[in-house]
């Protein structure tokens, strides 16, 4: 009775019922004219033919007639008496029969079942609730940040302001609130001033409007916004929000990172506490056909290799992996320790030559920027004269005219480059010039934007060395956020887990742990209190309570965690 209650307060409250119940308690009224002229009509025509009935008797007359259950003993006698009653007949098979059920199916009955519909979704976060996290978007990064939340069971609440995709996200099993976002019941609903933080993730414009209602009732939530144009950023900040992610600047710049260019040199790419975690691309330098156990690199220099880029794949190290130009070392040491490795490498030079852009939308603009801060030189090719004038200033060369114009690239210098940046916004066009370029140009390093996680194979496969997204470099930075920690960005589906290790592996050597082997994740440091040791090696004991920093994917941590278990 409660729910059947809560369904017919809504239906009475909502702006359609109003309009659509006076439609149908107007078709009622005037059903209700007709059987009252029809009854005073029995009467008269009845008394034209000498008989006497009661007013009741008019009634009960009208209505089977009307509804067609028949006469009983009470009939005319005349002609006119007769017409009359196929008169009643006739339009009560129209009022009754048709009209009627119609009315009351279009008015009531479905509306009724579409309230019930609504309200399967649910208004308010269950009443104990807290340290959840609440997202207004279901996006192409609150998407990647499902996945990371669930493993690591962090409840989380996405608010949606249009029913039908509510809908469709509860029956996707999403856990969605319905309601509108510059409404302050909707997050006091959403227990807002419980939770651990809020993505504000529509556009920049509506993004302003959600922060200021959000601080007018949760002046100290953490609030994390999604900027698409960067001079917004200010407008956000001073709004309210906390963090304001110019996502498609940075993914332009980590790309930037990526590429090939001048002499071989360490990227910084994480840290963990005070350690640094870098990408070192060997191409061109002694340590190409070496095994990993013949580089030295920790005995000279204090670093130690945690993990191996191949073509897009992070291999774990055994010690036994031999180098080649494309592989790509994944190293952790200090700041001192890194710059002494870059002196050695600096005398190694890559190639000189200009990087080759192709995409010029807001990414490939920052990633160009980046790039010409850095000092490398950069070619562009893009279809648009006008964002080829804009993005010139920081460009060697502009080349206006389709990437997949094998005279064009070859002007545009694909034979010579040491890599190639691909940031359309079509996958599907980037895993084509990947490959047409990796055809065109061996050597190249290629360096690509992608949108939808399932093709990052397909992209690898066409000669991709690194991919990264914008959902995935979005989701990292709000984990990162949450986490008190510093953005970590390794690839495409690779991220850094903390965890406690667990009780199966207590006492146990990294060697008899078979960590890499079983689940393909890359131990790169242990934390006992607060020291941390990144120089490992297979006889390394795990000890009880300690923390284990590894590098992988949420699928090699979900395998972990089946293997291992969790720490007690």
């Amino acid at each position: 009775m409660k729910f059947v209650g809560s369904q017919l307060a809504y239906y009475m409250d909502d702006r359609d019922f109003k309009r659509n119940s006076k439609v149908l308690l107007k078709f009622l009224a005037l059903l209700g004219i007709v059987i009252v002229i029809y009854s005073i009509l029995f009467h008269f025509i009845m008394g034209l033919e000498g008989q006497d009935h009661s007013w009741v008797t008019g009634f009960y007359w009208t209505l089977t007639v009307m509804s067609t259950l028949g006469f009983g003993d009470i009939t005319f006698q005349s002609d006119l008496g007769r017409l009359f009653s196929i008169i009643v007949l006739l339009s009560g098979i129209f009022m009754l029969l048709i009209v009627l059920p119609f009315a009351f199916i279009r008015h009531f009955y479905v509306p009724l079942l579409e309230s019930k519909k609504k309200n399967k979704v649910p208004r308010e976060v269950p009443a104990k609730t807290k340290d959840h996290i609440l997202i207004c978007s279901y996006d192409v990064i609150a998407r990647d940040l499902f996945e990371r939340l669930k493993q690591e069971n962090t409840p989380y609440y996405l608010i949606e302001n249009d029913m039908d995709k509510a809908l469709e996200y509860h029956d996707n099993h999403v856990p969605v609130l319905f309601g509108e976002l510059d409404n302050e019941n909707t997050f006091n609903l959403a227990k807002i001033k419980d939770a651990k933080l809020i993505l504000v993730n529509r556009g920049d414009i509506v993004n302003t409007k959600i922060i200021l209602t959000i601080r007018e009732i949760a002046p100290t939530i953490p609030i994390i916004a999604i900027a698409a144009d960067i001079d917004s950023v200010d407008v956000q900040q001073l709004s309210g929000a906390d963090h304001v992610l110019p996502l498609k600047k940075w993914l332009g710049e980590q790309l930037a990172n990526r590429v090939n260019a001048q002499h071989a040199k360490s990227q910084p790419i994480g840290q963990y506490e005070d350690l640094l975690i870098a990408e070192l691309p060997i191409h061109n330098t002694p340590l190409v056909s070496k095994i990993i156990r013949e580089t030295n690199l920790r005995q000279d220099f204090g670093i130690s290799i945690v993990g191996i880029w191949e073509r897009g794949r992070l291999q774990p190290i055994t010690g036994h992996e031999k180098l080649t130009h494309d592989s790509v070392l994944v190293i952790i040491g200090n700041k001192k320790q890194l710059h002494n490795i870059d002196e050695i490498f600096r005398d190694y030079n890559v190639n000189p030559n200009p990087v080759l852009l192709i995409g010029v939308g807001s990414v490939g603009s920052a990633a160009a920027e980046s790039l010409y801060k850095n000092g490398v030189l950069v070619n562009v090719v893009d279809k648009d004269p006008e964002v080829c004038k804009k993005v010139s200033p920081f460009c060697n060369q502009v080349f206006v005219g389709d990437a997949s114009d094998y005279k064009l690239l070859k002007r545009a210098g694909i034979m010579e480059a040491p890599s190639v940046l691909l940031s359309t916004h079509d996958d599907t066009m980037n895993i084509y010039l990947a490959s047409y370029c990796r055809q065109l140009n061996k050597e190249l390093r290629i360096v690509s934007r992608i949108s939808e996680a399932r093709n990052v194979d397909i992209i690898h496969k066409a000669g991709a060395n690194f991919v990264l997204s914008y959902s995935n470099l979005g989701s990292e930075a709000v984990l990162s956020i949450s986490k008190g920690q510093e953005l970590t960005v390794l690839g495409e589906g690779i991220t850094l887990f903390i965890i406690r290790i667990p009780l199966s592996l207590e006492g146990k050597s990294l060697a008899e742990s078979g960590i890499g082997a079983k689940t393909g994740l890359s131990v790169i440091a242990l934390k006992e209190k607060s020291e941390v040791l990144t120089r490992l090696s297979p006889d390394t004991i795990l000890p009880k309570g300690a923390e284990i920093v590894l590098l992988g994917t949420i699928e090699m941590k979900r395998k972990f965690n089946k293997i291992y278990g969790k720490a007690v």
